[in-house]
Order: C-alpha cells, then sequence, then structure tokens
C-alpha cells in the first residue's frame, strides 16, 4: 500500500505509539487523522504534522464511524487504519481485597479488544467499497497487540487476555477480507519508552531494559512507527503478528 497521499487513521494518536506512528505516517506523506479520547493530545499532535485531530471513544460506534466517515471523504478514501489505543491497569485474579472486581476486566477487554475490532469492522466496510488500486488492494489495517499476549505476568490477566485476543483476529480477519483487497496485520510491542515508562525512576527504566537480550535498552517508539509501516507498504505481509521486542521473554514476576 503506497503510504503517500492515503488517508489514515490512527487510534490513540495522541500519544506514545499512536502518536509515533501518526508523525510517521505524516512524514510519508499520508493524510492523518489522529482519533483519541484526550481532544488536547490530539489537537497537538495534528497541529504539528498537518493532521486532523478527532475526538472519540474506539468503544463507541457512533464515534468511530463519525471519525472513519471524515478519514473516508480524504483523499481517495480511508486507505489506513492502525490501532493504536488501549489502556493497560493491572490488577491480580485474587488479590487481597478478593477476586477482580468483574468490571475490572470488562473495562480492559472493552476497550482493547472489542475497542480494537469495532474500529476494525467499520473500516473494514468503508474500505471495501473502495475502488482498487493498480496492485488490486483496498486498504490495510495494523492492530497493537503485545507480547503479554504470550507470557502475560502475573497481575497481568486482563490486559493478556486483551492482547491475546488481538492476535488471534489477524488470521481470521486476514482470511475473511482478502476478498476486499484488505491485510490485517499485528505489532507486539515488548517494553516501549512511553509517558507512562517516562514516569519511572531511572533506575527502574535501567532494570527493565536490563532484562532485554539485545540491544539492552526500552524501545524507541519511532522503532515502533516504523514496523507498521513496514506492514503497511509490504503487500505480501499478511495476518501476520509481529514481535517487536529485542528478544525478551516475560518472566512471571
Amino acid at each position: 500500500m503506497k503510504i503517500e497521499g492515503a488517508s489514515a487513521v490512527v487510534t490513540g494518536g495522541g500519544s506514545g505509539l499512536g502518536e509515533a506512528t501518526a508523525r510517521q505516517l505524516a512524514r510519508l506523506g499520508a493524510i492523518v487523522h489522529i482519533f483519541d479520547r484526550n481532544s488536547a493530545a490530539a489537537e497537538k499532535v495534528a497541529g504539528e504534522v498537518g493532521g486532523t485531530a478527532l475526538l472519540g471513544d474506539v468503544t463507541n460506534e457512533g464515534d468511530a464511524s463519525r471519525a472513519l466517515d471524515i478519514a473516508a471523504g480524504a483523499g481517495d478514501g480511508l486507505r489506513i487504519l492502525v490501532n493504536c489505543a488501549g489502556i493497560g491497569t493491572a490488577g491480580r485474579i485474587l488479590g487481597k481485597q478478593g477476586p477482580m472486581p468483574l468490571a475490572d476486566f470488562e473495562r480492559v477487554i472493552r476497550i482493547n479488544l472489542i475497542g480494537t475490532f469495532n474500529m476494525m469492522r467499520l473500516a473494514a466496510e468503508r474500505m471495501a467499497a473502495l475502488p482498487e488500486r493498480d496492485d488490486k488492494a483496498r486498504g490495510v489495517i495494523v492492530n497493537t497487540a503485545s507480547v503479554a499476549a504470550f507470557e502475560g505476568q502475573v497481575g497481568q490477566a486482563a490486559y493478556a487476555a486483551s492482547k491475546g485476543g488481538i492476535v488471534s483476529l489477524a488470521l481470521p480477519a486476514a482470511r475473511e477480507f482478502s476478498r476486499f483487497g484488505i491485510r490485517v496485520n499485528t505489532v507486539a510491542p515488548g517494553i516501549f519508552l512511553t509517558p507512562l515508562l517516562h514516569e519511572l525512576p531511572e533506575e527502574a527504566q535501567a532494570s527493565l531494559a536490563a532484562a532485554i537480550p539485545y540491544p539492552s535498552r526500552l524501545g524507541d517508539p519511532a522503532e515502533f512507527a516504523d514496523a507498521v509501516r513496514f506492514l503497511i507498504e509490504n503487500q505480501y505481509v499478511n495476518g501476520e503478528v509481529i514481535r517487536l521486542d529485542g528478544a525478551i521473554r516475560m518472566q512471571p514476576r
């Protein structure tokens, strides 16, 4: 998929991995739409990259439809969706206060997994209605999972379950959308230097980095964005999940 001139939506594009992705796509000439619940963050990034800020919740069908309709009206239609929106709430299934509140588990699943599915299904509907490009492609979707999908740690049951669901979505979605010329791929990042980790003391950051075989440092969001670029541009990568983690394998704690 050619990025230059393509209309793209990046969820969670106001910060972290989503922001890095939005900036990368804008540099490559995409018409970038930043869909985020934080309007100030989305508007800041959009203003700096020449994109459009769209306020909304990925789990809300109305919000998602409005955002995607705006993106569908740009360029030759919506061609790229990158799902980066998500939360990382931690909590034990059975903690000192008793079982995890069901609402806490449901919230993580709803935002991370159902939000990703909601955006994917609605974006695919719009992409499928577009004319084919020269390479018979109509669109590409990149979702964000996590290495926690494979090695969830203690306290990550809800998060790991949500990201495991995103991993499992890649192949059946890619198979289903193949008749439309829409590819679906997933990036499973390891430990990246996002705003949340920036708040940790340098000693804690160094401890996390030491657990990564090579390179022994936290991931740069720009490296995540470059992986997204590859998955968008390389037409033969489909139904794939790429670990981006410096060969780390998470321990139980």
